[in-house]
């Protein structure tokens, strides 16, 4: 995924947190499901934010950074630790 394409999926997963608020404001859904569905979308923000972040470093290290992929979640949450 290029640095665009990371932006824009960012885009579009704070849009899908956005509309779960509005879903549980309006009582469309229980607040479980969208605790559940949240943490869904932070883990996919988690791994965009630190591709993203990754891809910039290496851009300034000389490497290509379309020659990286993202990482599992446990490995992001031991960096984030």
């Amino acid at each position: 995924m290029n640095r665009q394409q990371l932006l824009g999926r960012i885009g579009a997963l704070v849009a899908q947190e956005r509309e779960l608020r509005s879903r549980l404001q309006a009582g469309e859904l229980s607040p479980d499901e969208e605790q559940r569905k949240i943490r869904q979308l932070d883990t996919a923000l988690d791994r965009c934010w630190d591709l993203l972040r990754r891809r910039h470093a290496a851009r300034h290290a000389g490497i290509d950074p379309d020659s990286l992929r993202g990482r599992p979640l446990p490995d992001i949450e031991d960096h984030l630790r």
